[in-house]
């Protein structure tokens, strides 16, 4: 019998899969080859988390993969009408990125109860900043998005002394559904968007959003860049309807140069960096590794999205043990 064709739409450094070596046919393909490459594959792993190519390619005739396997932890770059239809499974590589997001989101939050960027901007300018800071023990976010990455961010704030209000697609136990979210954010200091995009959660952070924010709050996005409208955000912090925002993902990867993130008063960009820690590929390559063996040997795999929703479902288990949250209400 054959080897599996393992087929990697490449990024620069290539995975590391050593300890399949003898045992896979691995191929590697771009944006251009991926339509023509599809049909031999048993398996895709895509590696470029940041492509478009597997949803423009899927439609296309021949067989696809049994499985589909990518190195990130959203797929609303992948999923189209064909993918979603079809029998193929598709895995995230969901576990290896909750904690360095976590970490990122409440460098923020320190980062701007110390007025951090003012202070920095002031040293560039070689004079002396005078600020009061904020205190974070006692202050108030809102996580919106219920999934792995906010529940770690919700204990992460937990540990800073901060009460945190966990928002979910529904509500159960403590987590609150999203019809309580706008009185909540309406009294947080931070919020923070951890969502998946989907139909529901595209441009769910618009003008009619940042209107309802304190003008001291803070707003990090740490999801899918769609759920931002990012204009509306830009022109929220030109009013002043809110003291500062951080984003990490981009409609362009990353922002054009003339776009006017960079210029906007009080927002921190960091294109794509909130997972990025070191090691990271490597983490991702053994994940995969070790997904690729139990499927080889037929037993289910793990982080399985559905398709229909978008992202993987929380399991019961999962939902009770997030951390107890408070209402900042």
């Amino acid at each position: 019998m054959p080897d599996p064709v393992l087929l990697v739409l490449d990024a620069e450094p290539s995975p590391r899969l050593g300890r399949l070596t003898g045992r896979v046919e691995v191929r590697y393909a771009d944006a251009s080859s991926l339509a023509g490459l599809l049909p031999a594959a048993d398996v895709l792993l895509v590696w470029d988390g940041v492509s478009d190519a597997v949803r423009e390619a899927w439609p296309g005739p021949g067989a696809r993969p049994r499985w589909v396997h990518t190195a990130s932890a959203g797929v609303d770059r992948l999923l189209c009408p064909e993918l979603v239809a079809s029998d193929t499974v598709l895995t995230t590589a969901r576990g290896v990125f909750e904690r360095p997001v976590a970490e990122y989101v409440a460098g923020l939050v320190l980062a701007f109860a110390t007025d951090l960027p003012g202070t920095l901007e002031s040293q560039r300018q070689r004079r002396r900043h005078d600020r009061e800071g904020q205190g974070v023990a006692g202050s108030r976010a809102v996580v919106v998005g219920a999934g792995p990455i906010g529940r770690e961010i919700t204990r992460l704030l937990h540990g800073l002394g901060v009460t945190v209000a966990l928002v979910g697609r529904t509500a159960r136990r403590t987590i609150h559904g999203v019809a309580d979210l706008d009185r909540l954010a309406a009294r947080a200091d931070w919020v923070i968007a951890a969502v998946p995009l989907t139909d529901s959660t595209r441009g769910m952070f618009d003008t009619r959003f940042f209107g309802l924010l304190q003008p001291s709050a803070r707003f990090i996005g740490a999801g899918r860049v769609a759920t931002v409208v990012e204009a509306d955000l830009v022109d929220a912090l030109n009013r002043r309807w809110l003291a500062g925002a951080a984003l990490s993902t981009f409609q362009d990867e990353p922002p054009d140069t003339g776009s006017p993130l960079w210029d906007t008063p009080g927002l921190v960009l960091t294109p794509h960096l909130g997972g990025d820690t070191v090691g990271w590929r490597d983490r991702l390559g053994e994940r995969f590794v070790a997904m690729f063996e139990r499927w080889s040997r037929g037993q289910p795999l793990p982080n399985v999205v559905d398709k229909a929703l978008g992202y993987v479902p929380s399991s019961d288990l999962a939902e009770d043990t997030a951390p107890n949250t408070d209402s900042p209400s």
